[in-house]
């Protein structure tokens, strides 16, 4: 990694054994091996631990409100659709706040790849509930015992229309650089929910736990084009599937469909030759 042009040399400041590390050393080899050039990419980052990542990495980004990165992604490949964008969230971003943001990316099939740090906690904020955090479990925000079930962002993406659909575990590293390497590839949106285990508040779920439960999707013989099997996959308890759970290749990204960014981009068509005079005098 000593020259991986996305590398920033600045520190990484999270907590020791933390699976941020791992993610961040698999998104910036992912950027490599992908072809990609800072001066082309944009990652946009939310509120977290995960947000943290913005002074880790080198290239164009954006550090958004509580679930705000996603919907600016989405304006930002929309004005320039020749670049690589993606968004870096943690669980409760991106489920929490942001979930509106997240279907209608999925929904719309927008080119953009949304990588989720999913520890099950906010851990930033020392370690309360989120939306990913497993019913009956006590925490400071829920000392009782979390009353909701957990929220499933794999069967909500697949419900939704989503085209790339994946999760990786930061104790497997090279399965989740690959998987990252195929959501930048793949045409349209696709999401990584990437679990990891939280040293510092969420020991219950530490490596021997995820060891217990993780399997490998393309080992047992998924069809990643078979999306009534990828739904009952993403409704299993008791084990945990990691690989990609669907892919579409059939259907075209939003900005392909739009006719006006058929041949330039938004950014390229000049708007100073457009006379708004009359447009104001009916306003006023």
């Amino acid at each position: 990694m000593t020259h991986n042009p996305f590398k920033s040399p600045i520190a990484p400041t999270w907590c020791p054994g933390c699976g941020d590390f791992v993610i961040l050393r698999s998104l910036q080899t992912a950027l490599v091996d992908s072809g990609f050039k800072p001066a082309e990419t944009v990652l946009c980052y939310g509120i977290g631990c995960s947000g943290n990542m913005a002074d880790f990495n080198l290239s164009y980004g954006f550090h958004g409100l509580h679930g705000r990165s996603l919907a600016n992604a989405i304006g930002i490949k929309l004005a320039n659709h020749h670049l690589q964008v993606a968004v870096i969230v943690g669980d409760g971003d991106g489920y929490g706040e942001g979930l509106n943001h997240l279907i209608a990316l999925a929904r719309g099939n927008h080119d953009v790849t949304v990588i989720v740090h999913n520890n099950s906690r906010y851990s930033l904020t020392t370690g309360q509930s989120s939306p990913t955090t497993i019913k009956g479990t006590k925490t400071k925000s829920t000392p009782q015992g979390v009353l909701e079930q957990a929220f499933n962002p794999i069967a909500t993406c697949l419900a939704t229309e989503a085209t790339f659909v994946a999760r990786a575990y930061t104790g497997q590293p090279a399965q989740l650089t690959k998987i990252i390497q195929a959501g930048f590839e793949h045409k349209g949106f696709a999401l990584i929910d990437v679990i990891q285990y939280c040293p510092t508040f969420n020991q219950k779920q530490d490596h021997a736990w995820f060891s217990e439960r993780v399997y490998d999707l393309k080992e047992a013989g998924h069809d990643a084009g078979d999306k009534l099997k990828a739904m009952q996959l993403a409704q299993e308890k008791d084990r945990i599937p990691l690989g990609i759970f669907y892919q579409d290749l059939s259907s075209p990204p939003y900005h392909a469909q739009v006719s006006r960014l058929d041949k330039k981009t938004l950014i390229d068509q000049s708007s100073t030759k457009v006379n708004l005079t009359q447009a104001m005098v009916n306003f006023d």
